[in-house]
């Protein structure tokens, strides 16, 4: 009598592997490498993955809800992109200054180093507002925001949209 253990689920890495192999071969099929044959390559592959989940063991798997989150998380970001280089735009541009900026306080859920790095390297990139410093013990992020007219609304856009989408893909 053998002992069989139960297959192991294969993890999110395995699965990005595969799918890119996929993708590239998606690529090397139709002989193109341009971004619209990567991006339907890689859709391609998910689709392929996602359809044959039962064979992976992972019908609940975070890969698929990882990727969802990351592409939705990439649409939502470049949205805040173009909506704050507009009010940046629109202010510097205006004969008369109307911002106020300050410094905020925003309570931090992220704990672990990547999740604080990465929130705050999203919100410096974002024109506008600049990271300044982490507290010590790591649950606050302080936050300089050029147009800050509603200190509440934007602890809550950088909490609610941006820290949640973005635990959302690394968690």
């Amino acid at each position: 009598m053998t002992n069989r253990s139960p297959a192991k689920e294969p993890g999110a890495p395995a699965l990005l592997v595969l799918n890119l192999m996929l993708m590239l071969g998606w690529c090397g099929a139709f002989g193109t490498f341009s971004p619209w044959a990567l991006a339907t390559g890689f859709a391609a592959g998910f689709a392929a993955l996602w359809l044959t989940r039962h064979l992976w063991g992972t019908l609940e798997g975070s890969y698929f809800r990882r990727t969802i989150a990351g592409f939705s998380f990439s649409l939502f970001y470049a949205k805040a992109l173009v909506v704050s280089a507009w009010q940046v735009a629109r202010q510097v541009l205006s004969p008369t200054i109307t911002a106020r900026p300050g410094v905020i306080a925003v309570p931090l859920t992220a704990t672990r180093d990547v999740e604080i790095a990465t929130l705050a390297n999203l919100v410096t990139l974002t024109p506008g507002t600049m990271s300044i410093d982490v507290s010590d013990d790591r649950s606050t992020l302080y936050v300089h925001v050029m147009l800050l007219d509603d200190p509440d609304a934007v602890i809550a856009d950088i909490r609610d949209n941006f820290e949640a989408r973005l635990l959302e893909v690394l968690r």
